[in-house]
This record gives C-alpha cells, sequence and structure tokens, in this order.
C-alpha cells in the first residue's frame, strides 16, 4: 500500500500554489527524513473517516484498500486517495510490524531518563539513534531531559549499554534506568 503512493501537484493542494516562474513559496523547514520534501504545509484537518482509517492501519497496516474502504464504508477510490492523502501530509510516517520483544531474542526491555547539558538535544538525538536497540527517544520537560525506551537481549547488555555507551556521551550528565517487567500494546486488537 505505501509503495502506491499517488503522484501529487502541488499547484492543486492548498497552500501549494507556486509564482509565476513556477517556484514553490516558502513554508515552514522541518526537520524530516532525507528524501521528504524539507518545506510542507501544515497538516489538513481529520474527519471521522480519516480517524477511521488511522485506527485500521494501527491495527493491521497490512489491511488492503478494498477492505480499509469496505471497513470505513467508503469507495476503493475514495480510501485510496485518503491514504495517499494522509501519507502525503505526513500524518502516516510508514507501515511497520509489532514485534515480540522477548521472542525476538530481547528480553531485556527499559525506560532511561537522561539529564543532558543545555541546547545538546540535537547532538545527543543523533548519538542515541545508533544504540543497538533504542526503540524510541523524546526530549520531554519535567525533572529529566530525555526519555529513551531500549531493548536488549538480557540485563548485561543492558548494563554496558547504560554504563558504558550512554555514559561516556560527554553530554549527558545523568542517567536513570527505570526496567520493564511487562508491557502490553495499546494498539492491537481489543482482547474481550
Amino acid at each position: 500500500m505505501a509503495d502506491e503512493q499517488m503522484a501529487v501537484d502541488r499547484s492543486t493542494v492548498p497552500g501549494g500554489e507556486r509564482d509565476e516562474a513556477g517556484a514553490e513559496p516558502p513554508g515552514e523547514l522541518l526537520s524530516t527524513p532525507v528524501g521528504t520534501p524539507a518545506y510542507a504545509a501544515p497538516a489538513r484537518p481529520l474527519d471521522a473517516i480519516d480517524r477511521d482509517i488511522l485506527r485500521l492501519l494501527q491495527t493491521d497496516g497490512r489491511a488492503s484498500v478494498r477492505s480499509v474502504a469496505e471497513r470505513v464504508h467508503v469507495s476503493r477510490a475514495n480510501a485510496y486517495a485518503r491514504i495517499n492523502r494522509l501519507i502525503d501530509d505526513g500524518v502516516i510516517r510508514g507501515f511497520s510490524a509489532r514485534v515480540n520483544h522477548e521472542r525476538a531474542g530481547h528480553g531485556a526491555s527499559a525506560y532511561i531518563t537522561l539529564k543532558i547539558v543545555q541546547n545538546s538535544w540535537r547532538t545527543v538525538r543523533e548519538q542515541l539513534r545508533k544504540l543497538p536497540g533504542a526503540a524510541h527517544i523524546a526530549l520531554v520537560s519535567g525533572d529529566f531531559d530525555v526519555l529513551l525506551l531500549v531493548h536488549t537481549p538480557d540485563n548485561r547488555t543492558l548494563r554496558e549499554l547504560v554504563l558504558t555507551r550512554l555514559q561516556s556521551i560527554p553530554e549527558v550528565l545523568s542517567t536513570r534506568t527505570l526496567l520493564v517487567f511487562e508491557e502490553t500494546d495499546l494498539d492491537a486488537d481489543p482482547q474481550p
């Protein structure tokens, strides 16, 4: 489904008008992955059908356009256009599998809080992205600056990651590790 993206004529997209020379107007510079446009218009508001499509795709990212269309009661063409608009607007960032980390050989999970040097977020984020097992990184407010979720094969590997890798980053002032004993995936199908 993600491979079936439609080409979008930006001159027909609200906020995507071009000047006489055909250049796009300057927009807000966003931090986007390589290969995506550096300038983007704000996302359009979502209606109930868009939210239903998102809920369905979060539950089953492999659902066919036909299945999505039937379940939200729109035509296949309408569902296809909506899904592609959600992708183009950056609402849908990709499609992925939900992994049981323990069965995949990563039996130790932890949330690690970090206090970092002021104004070092971008530098620290790039270093954290390179860590094996890093699953989620967030800049947060409160008693610490960064929340990091990691999955490792065992506690020994987790200990090594914290004491050797994380604490060797010069901008990291302190860490606190919270072991995960059990987790529940809220995007999964509801249990009866």
